[in-house]
């Protein structure tokens, strides 16, 4: 994509994060103790075996899951992660997407909210959240990427 032309998965991983990230009695559907469940489902509705990736070594501890609408066909996940100051970021993954070689990050905002993503193989994820910076963004980004690839 060019600079500033974030493809469309994007966009809405946005605002699906901009609109569940502030609920405080429903942020997910599925919640982190059932963990199992909600990655065996929502790999299961997507197609690829999906996994919730650990981020506790970057301060955040899984919340849960939601299965969300994508593009016609192709449902997408997403993961809400919080900190113990109660900051949200989530990870949003779609399958199907275009296969790509470049697993590079891109940056992208929208609004307040700050977006790092990438396609890798067919999947494509977007790590969002408005209320850290950039740097501590990239961060959790990288730390869910590692645990999807693992070599």
């Amino acid at each position: 994509p060019l600079a500033g032309a974030a493809p469309p998965f994007v966009h809405r991983a946005v605002v699906a994060h901009a609109t569940y990230s502030p609920e405080v009695r429903h942020p997910v559907e599925v919640t982190a103790d059932q963990e199992s469940h909600l990655v065996a489902w929502l790999s299961k509705r997507l197609g690829p075996p999906l996994r919730a990736p650990h981020l506790e070594s970057v301060g955040y501890n899984l919340v849960g899951g939601r299965l969300l609408p994508g593009e016609p066909g192709s449902p997408v996940a997403q993961f809400m992660y919080q900190c113990k100051m109660g900051t949200r970021v989530t990870l949003y993954m779609r399958a199907n997407a275009p296969a790509n070689r470049e697993t590079a990050f891109l940056y992208s905002t929208e609004g307040p909210v700050k977006v790092f993503y990438w396609i890798d193989r067919k999947l494509g994820y977007a790590v969002s959240s408005a209320d850290i910076d950039k740097e501590a963004l990239l961060k959790v980004a990288q730390a869910a990427y590692q645990q999807h690839n693992p070599e």
